[in-house]
């Protein structure tokens, strides 16, 4: 129930923020994972479906949506034409600045009062639990 309730917590203070920027809480984590990984190449919906759990459908119409807000571009792919790689528009990396700079901010507020032990324990415990999830 906690983690539950944590999740909530997060997730509507996320959503309230990202709101004065004109996004929903779920589209700035994306636009930031699009960014993170296009250092190692291109992205792909099918990363996207894989690193938040979305079932095809779903990623397509958030997908589809960046797109149509001028987010995203979504570009055939020479090489397979059903890929289509992901590229953040200019309008996305001001967000994204803005994204990490309150990722930042939420992250100290989590973690205020816990020591190195406590944060280090949690974190090692949350590791253990997906993997149980995973089995």
């Amino acid at each position: 129930m906690w983690i539950y309730i944590l999740s909530q917590k997060l997730k509507n203070h996320m959503n309230e923020s990202m709101h004065a920027l004109g996004i929903t809480g779920i589209q700035s984590r994306i636009l930031h994972y699009i960014f993170v990984k296009r250092a190692d190449g291109p992205v792909f919906q099918r990363d996207v479906e894989s690193a938040f759990g979305f079932s095809r459908s779903t990623a397509t119409e958030i997908l589809k949506l960046m797109e149509r807000d001028g987010l995203l571009l979504r570009e055939n792919m020479k090489s397979d034409g059903r890929l289509k790689n992901l590229i953040p528009t200019q309008k996305a990396a001001h967000l994204d600045e803005q994204i990490i700079e309150y990722l930042h901010k939420k992250e100290k507020q989590l973690i205020d009062g816990l020591s190195e032990k406590q944060l280090s324990l949690f974190l090692q415990t949350v590791v253990q639990m997906c993997e149980n999830l995973d089995k």
